[in-house]
């Protein structure tokens, strides 16, 4: 199987809320992660192609990423990133060094 990715993802395990924009959150552990996106293992998944903000703590700061859900499968779903700003990038960067 072909991986059709622009960006290697890189195993990183923390808890996440996903909140779309009616409202739903939906908490959950990533699987992987890159600067493009996520894979979320939960047992509530968004449905396809909803936007979602994409939550975790940094330093005790909630960094909200925004995002669209690309994917679902019974244990999960993918995330890609939309356009981040410089403060979400930087989280991302230290997550990824970690």
């Amino acid at each position: 199987m072909h991986d059709k990715r622009a960006h290697s993802r890189l195993p990183v395990r923390i808890e996440v809320t996903c909140t779309t924009e009616v409202g739903v959150s939906v908490t959950g552990i990533t699987r992987d992660l890159s600067v493009g996106g996520m894979f979320v293992e939960s047992s509530e998944v968004p449905a396809f192609g909803a936007n979602v903000s994409v939550t975790f703590r940094e330093n005790q700061i909630a960094v909200p990423l925004p995002g669209i859900v690309r994917w679902t499968k019974p244990e999960g779903f993918g995330v890609q990133f939309q356009l981040l700003g410089a403060r979400e990038t930087h989280a991302l960067a230290k997550l990824l060094k970690a």
